[in-house]
């Protein structure tokens, strides 16, 4: 059993023994600089294994219950929260719950459900796009290959590998907002491309761990490591970071820029995971509710 972190998550042995703002973070930072590839690979291995440990029950973050619904889900997810999509989703889904139903459907009564993920109309378009290429080109199923999904209107390579490994189990690297911001803060990369990030950071792992270590690190960004304030003291990887010091460093204030369940707040799914329930976390609200 490890040591509780700050994070709220377990830590290794050999983390727990250096606190954040020691000599042990100032030392990881000069080393990185200059280090050589393999130091780089193992220190970017070694804290995909500490994330895990932090958030072993790390999901996507879109409810759904099969391929179709996180396909769209995640298009309509564009430039809007996880938790506003969750929000929406189950209307649009009751009313329309295939491509079928929502190839053919009135795109004014669509926006009028969509209105709330922002960019109603672009989306309404996309999504009932998606739809009547999956019936007219695929027999109303989701292709599970990435050169077919990236066919479908308002679908880009991270929209490809959502799905592909969360509905279909194929590994892929999801490089969002977060993970680019992570990723380039350990170090990682300097690319700031997205399908360059996707090519040097897969290039740092097994390819078996890309769909995990893509929750681990978007769980990370979105609870601790945030853009504008990230919580570096009470971050359970601040030994291993060479951005620590960006942001707040003591623990008690860093504790309280938590979020979602970290800070005691519920996560975004309104139906999430057993496992995410079973670790104290808290299902999102509904639409609507106070």
């Amino acid at each position: 059993m490890g040591e509780q972190s700050p994070g709220g998550g377990k830590r290794t042995a050999q983390t727990a023994k250096k606190a954040p703002g020691g000599a042990a973070v100032r030392g990881e930072k000069a080393a990185v600089k200059g280090a050589s590839r393999t130091a780089l690979v193992r220190r970017a291995r070694r804290i995909n294994r500490e994330l895990a440990e932090v958030y072993p029950y790390a999901h996507p973050e879109l409810d759904f219950e099969n391929p179709f619904q996180l396909l769209v889900a995640t298009v309509l997810s564009a430039q809007t929260t996880d938790l506003r999509v969750n929000q929406t989703t189950p209307a649009l889904f009751a009313k329309y719950p295939g491509p079928e139903d929502l190839a053919t459907a009135n795109p004014e009564e669509v926006e009028e459900i969509l209105r709330p993920c922002g960019f109603f109309r672009a989306k309404t378009r996309s999504v009932m796009g998606l739809s009547k290429a999956l019936v007219e080109d695929y027999g109303g199923e989701v292709p599970g290959r990435l050169e077919e999904l990236v066919k479908l209107p308002g679908v880009g390579r991270k929209t490809a590998f959502v799905v592909l490994g969360n509905a279909f189990g194929r590994p892929g690297i999801t490089v969002d907002t977060h993970f680019q911001r992570l990723v380039r803060r350990w170090q990682w990369t300097e690319q700031t491309d997205p399908d360059k990030i996707e090519a040097e950071v897969g290039a740092l792992f097994p390819k078996s761990d890309w769909t995990d270590l893509s929750h681990h690190v978007i769980w990370h960004g979105r609870r601790i490591c945030h853009a504008r304030k990230p919580a570096c003291g009470a971050c359970p990887i601040a030994p291993l970071c060479p951005a620590y010091g960006e942001g707040e460093t003591d623990p008690e204030k860093a504790r309280k820029l938590l979020k979602y369940e970290k800070g005691g707040f519920p996560g975004q799914r309104l139906k999430p995971p057993q496992a995410y329930l079973d670790a104290g976390g808290k299902p999102a609200p509904p639409l609507g509710a106070a």
